[in-house]
């Protein structure tokens, strides 16, 4: 069975994944309120975050394993359900244990749901156009995820906090059933033995290309979970507002979704490698310029700079992830990708979390800048490893 490659499958797998995340979205600035509420405190509603951080990146693997062997569509669908449903039940949760659960479930679902929708992303793809195509996708779930949280504060101020979990569950209880009837399906898998299986899982773990891809991936995201995270109170320190912060985080975001597009198309005529390596040394200087920046309008413009680094970086490393892999080891592949992707923001959040207590902010966003530059190193030295072991381009 050959996948449908026109531009109307992507455009589907573009909707669908902005109505994923838009939903989902809706419920991440009512979170640590409805917690409070319930008695959570700082680091309860921490805790639900890392739980759900936590089981997105472990099971991203097994669950892109899993794709590969029942098929993209299912994951994806099964996925779908599994958040709707902890949407559904953190709406009845009467105490934070019981967040936990749901946002344990939370995470499950998205392990399933992220490396078969970055699979089927690549299968219909055209000829020539991976990167356009990624772009697209990654575009269209960026903006969702800038719009959904801004429409779940407005909801939860005029139709209460419970209230937004009920229609982020309602929603993506829809986008699950119109999942099953627009996706399109996937090739019939191989049923192999669980031994060939790992055997194949194996020989992929142990390609440098897709290996530097993942630190790669891993060493932005680590970065960017320190200015997720830090930014609002590195600002505060400087004595800036609140409304002054969001214009910073704003810029970013804007910056990050407008040049995803561009940044695509450009990666399906210029080297993928010399993108990201580049896209990896704009974030390393601007976590560093931001830590040192004392001033409203240097730290703009950092952030603009930060932005436009991120969409480089992604847009790129998700058609090398995609180029590196066969067909059949695609949600493999992308598994690994989206655990590089939480566990990267998780260990920047959590490890400089720590190192703040005896550090600078200063300090902190330069260390950040040098994890990312560090990883921007390697993700060159294990491709060049790869072209002398092979002896020729590795792409």
């Amino acid at each position: 069975m050959k996948i449908n490659r026109s531009n109307s499958s992507l455009y589907i797998l573009c909707s669908i994944g902005f109505a994923t995340f838009f939903s989902s979205y809706l419920r991440i600035p009512v979170l640590p309120l409805f917690a409070s509420s319930l008695g959570a405190g700082t680091a309860e509603v921490g805790g639900i975050n890392g739980a759900f951080m936590l089981t997105a990146g472990l099971l991203s693997i097994p669950a892109g394993l899993l794709a590969d062997r029942i098929g993209r569509k299912l994951s994806v669908v099964a996925g779908l359900a599994a958040i709707a449903f902890s949407s559904l039940i953190a709406a009845k949760c009467q105490a934070t244990w019981q967040l936990v659960v749901a946002y344990v479930i939370f995470g499950v679902g998205l392990s399933a749901f992220a490396p078969g929708m970055l699979s089927l992303v690549a299968d219909v793809a055209s000829s020539g156009r991976l990167g356009r195509a990624y772009g697209w996708y990654t575009t269209a779930v960026y903006v969702a995820m800038t719009v959904g949280p801004a429409t779940g504060g407005y909801l939860a101020r005029h139709a209460g906090l419970r209230q937004v979990f009920v229609l982020s569950g309602i929603l993506l209880s829809f986008v699950s059933f119109a999942s099953l009837a627009l996706l399109p399906s996937a090739p019939p898998c191989q049923v192999r033995s669980i031994r060939l299986v790992l055997a194949d899982t194996l020989c992929l773990l142990r390609k440098l290309p897709l290996l530097a891809c993942m630190i790669a991936t891993a060493g932005s995201c680590i970065g960017f979970g320190v200015f997720l995270t830090f930014l609002p109170l590195h600002a505060a320190g400087l004595g800036f507002d609140s409304a002054r912060t969001g214009v910073v985080f704003a810029a970013q975001a804007m910056v990050n979704v407008a040049a995803r597009i561009p940044m695509g198309m450009l990666s399906d005529r210029v080297d993928r490698r010399l993108l990201v390596s580049s896209g990896l040394i704009l974030l390393a200087t601007a976590l560093a310029l931001i830590g040192r920046s004392a001033r409203f309008d240097l730290m703009l413009g950092c952030a603009l700079l930060l932005g436009c680094g991120m969409a480089l970086i992604f847009t790129s490393i998700g058609a090398l992830v995609a180029e590196l892999a066969p067909m059949g080891q695609r949600g493999l592949a992308m598994g690994m990708y989206n655990c590089s992707i939480y566990l990267g923001m998780m260990t920047g959040a959590t490890s400089m979390g720590i190192a703040l207590k005896s550090i600078s902010y200063s300090s902190a966003f330069a260390a950040a800048g040098a994890a990312v530059l560090l990883s921007m190193f390697l993700f060159r030295l294990l491709f060049s490893a790869a072209t002398s072991r092979t002896g020729s381009q590795v792409l």
